[in-house]
């Protein structure tokens, strides 16, 4: 079992995928925890990573098709925003 604490912004840091498999318990700010599967966790990510890139127009795979900039070289994301209660929530 892994697992995660989130922050007082309300983030656990998760820069990778973690197994399908793989059971991941989050403690939340609140105090409260809930348990989530992988397949979640990576689907909980995938969006985050998708609004991330499209806020920063990146494509599908995080490149920028503008003129490089030297600023910020890395295009990915190593936060995820979470809350009480995602376990029971459909994913898209």
């Amino acid at each position: 079992m892994i697992t995660l604490q989130q922050d007082s912004d309300g983030f656990i840091r998760m820069n990778r995928h973690f197994p399908i498999s793989a059971t991941i318990s989050i403690t939340f700010a609140d105090g409260s925890s809930e348990v989530f599967s992988g397949e979640q966790v990576n689907a909980i990510y995938d969006a985050t990573l998708a609004e991330f890139r499209a806020q920063n127009h990146l494509d599908a795979k995080g490149f920028s098709r503008g003129p490089a900039k030297t600023v910020h070289p890395r295009n990915k994301i190593e936060f995820v925003p979470v809350h009480a209660g995602m376990g029971s929530e459909p994913t898209a």
